[in-house]
């Protein structure tokens, strides 16, 4: 399959990528949180995006459920509509890279096949996997959706962690007990970001 048109040409701009991370005053990164669900990971992803944007990083979050009122609105829950879904996202967070942002994205993506994908568009460094490691028991007792007791009820099919796969990074640059203390998990990460030259205190 093409992945596009003989008579399509990329366009270069004339303003940069570094240029517009110039004016950001920071570097655009990827921060891919994964986890299986009601890890915690969009909680977390949000709560970071709210300490980075109090920092003046400007920031956008792709959530997993939001882009699917729109952006991914004709896609199912089957394993390759979840990899197109998953394709789609990563393609839009590098555009919103090339502009200078902090991208953070909250979705299972529970394949490591998958989650490589993504990180194969960007450059190194640039794409930082966050691994929110969660008992599945403990996501069960929050289940914020009540996502889990349809799946025990069998009105979910292919529901990741129950009858569907949840395959663990195996080298995540950052992995965090989502058993702890929230404040706890967003400091962690900002100390990251703090080592890595991304942020400063």
């Amino acid at each position: 399959m093409k992945n596009y048109d003989t008579n399509v040409i990329w366009h270069k701009h004339l303003i940069t990528r570094t240029e517009r991370e110039n004016k950001h005053g920071h570097p655009g990164i990827l921060l891919w949180f994964t986890g299986v669900s009601g890890s915690g990971k969009s909680t977390l992803a949000s709560y970071l995006e709210q300490a980075l944007y109090q920092r003046s990083i400007s920031t956008y979050l792709l959530d997993g459920d939001n882009v699917r009122y729109g952006l991914c609105k004709d896609l199912g829950f089957q394993d390759n509509e979840r990899k197109e879904n998953i394709r789609r996202i990563g393609e839009v967070a590098k555009l919103m890279l090339d502009a200078g942002l902090v991208v953070l994205t909250a979705l299972i993506s529970p394949y490591r096949s998958e989650r490589q994908m993504v990180r194969n568009l960007f450059e190194k460094n640039q794409y930082i996997e966050v691994f929110v490691d969660t008992p599945l028991e403990l996501c069960e007792t929050r289940d914020p959706k009540g996502l889990y007791k349809k799946a025990r009820d069998g009105k979910i099919k292919n529901f990741t962690g129950i009858d569907s796969f949840y395959e663990i990074p195996d080298s995540p640059e950052i992995h965090l007990d989502g058993k702890q203390d929230i404040t706890l998990l967003i400091n962690q990460l900002l100390q990251f970001l703090c080592n890595r030259g991304l942020i400063t205190n």
